[in-house]
């Protein structure tokens, strides 16, 4: 289980993350619009989000078994107020609908690339503490 302070760790990590990624999508349309930029987008997020799981992992000081939890709560939260904010206020990302779509796609891909490393880097840890039991 989470206790308060990371709970309220995660979600000032939520924040922010949304904020950055928000500003990004806003400030550098371009980034998405080019096809070759765009790819390069989606690759790049890969060794992002790895960084910044092992960022809200060493700030909230999660335990491995709290990895998944932690980085569920900091994508749950930035996912409603990005849905909110798509819903209610998507000039906030830009004006033009196909930014907003690309963006959407983009933030929709870190989330998932998010979780799915975590449960990674969990299962990893778990596999090695299982190996070194059984070594003894």
């Amino acid at each position: 289980m989470l206790d308060r302070r990371q709970h309220v760790v995660l979600v000032v990590f939520a924040v922010l993350f949304w904020a950055a990624a928000t500003a990004w999508i806003r400030l550098v349309p371009a980034s998405l619009q080019d096809s070759l930029r765009g790819d390069l987008g989606f690759l790049t997020s890969i060794p992002v989000c790895w960084l910044c799981i092992l960022l809200v992992r060493d700030r909230a000081r999660l335990s491995a078994s709290q990895l998944v939890p932690g980085a569920a709560l900091v994508v749950a939260v930035a996912t409603l107020i990005d849905a909110s904010a798509l819903r209610w206020a998507p000039s906030v990302y830009g004006r033009d609908d196909h930014v907003l779509r690309l963006g959407a796609a983009w933030l929709l891909w870190g989330y998932g690339l998010t979780l799915a490393i975590a449960f990674a880097m969990q299962a990893r840890h778990t596999k090695s503490l299982q190996f070194g039991s059984q070594s003894r």
